[in-house]
């Protein structure tokens, strides 16, 4: 998502989240990012690239990690990457502190439009980890990786991959791991450098439906309004928390979470002075329903 909305690097981001992205970062990360966008150069330093799942990192740790990375790393990684710095890259290498600083910024300013589109995509994410699941226990992962992307073939000689960044890479004893994310229907990454395991981030299949903002499924059903409340809990909140991330009056919100509470979609829970509401498993079900 960062390289397509912020970079110009186009992997199939729908228009409205393309904007929304764009919207919600800083003059400096666009700035920052800028060398993930060069056309015909599919390489990044192992400095961008998110570390192997195998870590099992949070978004924020990875961030934390770029803040205190220190400059020489990236300059390692230049030279192990490229060689002689291309064009693209000699502005982040004249002030290496400074550019992952950037970057680790423009990260966070995605992360914050993103974040809630993840919390949705959950039932997604399991159904995805059930079907790899299948797949690798009944031998059919060759077959899966032809349907995560076409570019990838697996053979006796290990990963094949076709067009940008294509070669024939060996897995030796590593393992394969299998990522799925958020990002357009053509994005891919392929991490090649880990010692432990090769690992493939690819779109989550039928994220198409995340994509949509006004006329859903579950807004259809419930309204605009009550189905961003929804989507909103994905975690017990106050009503205060709660008209402050959908910034709109207490009020209004109290009318909708009336109507929700007697559809038994939440719960409210009166603690002291604020009043927690969180969705229901009815609501849960209803959610993953909407997905399919």
């Amino acid at each position: 998502m960062t390289t397509d909305a912020l970079a110009g690097r186009y992997r199939g981001l729908p228009q409205s989240w393309r904007r929304a992205v764009q919207s919600g970062a800083s003059r400096r990360s666009r700035q920052a990012v800028r060398p993930l966008g060069a056309s015909g150069c599919a390489l990044a330093p192992d400095s961008v690239v998110p570390r192997a799942p195998v870590h099992d990192d949070s978004v924020q740790e990875q961030i934390d990690l770029l803040h205190d990375l220190p400059p020489d790393t990236l300059l390692k990684d230049l030279e192990q990457a490229f060689g002689p710095v291309p064009a693209h890259w000699r502005a982040a290498a004249e002030r290496p502190g400074r550019w992952l600083h950037g970057y680790a910024g423009a990260l966070g300013d995605v992360w914050a439009t993103a974040e809630r589109l993840w919390s949705r995509a959950r039932p997604l994410l399991d159904r995805e980890v059930a079907r790899v699941g299948v797949a690798s226990v009944r031998g059919g992962v060759d077959v899966l990786l032809g349907s995560v992307a076409e570019r990838l073939v697996r053979d006796a000689n290990g990963l094949v991959i076709e067009g940008a960044g294509a070669g024939v890479h060996e897995l030796g004893d590593r393992s394969l791991v299998l990522v799925p994310m958020l990002a357009g229907k053509d994005a891919l990454i392929v991490g090649l450098d880990d010692p432990e395991a090769v690992w493939i981030a690819y779109p989550v299949p039928a994220a198409g439906r995340l994509w949509r903002t006004d006329s859903d499924e579950l807004s259809e059903l419930v309204g605009p309004v009550r189905a961003e409340v929804l989507r909103t809990l994905d975690r017990p909140m106050t009503m205060t928390t709660l008209a402050g991330d959908m910034n709109i009056p207490p009020s209004s919100l109290t009318f909708h979470c009336d109507r929700l509470v007697a559809a038994r979609l939440i719960a409210r829970e009166r603690r002291g002075r604020e009043v927690w509401i969180g969705r229901t498993a009815r609501a849960g079900e209803l959610l993953e329903l909407c997905l399919r």
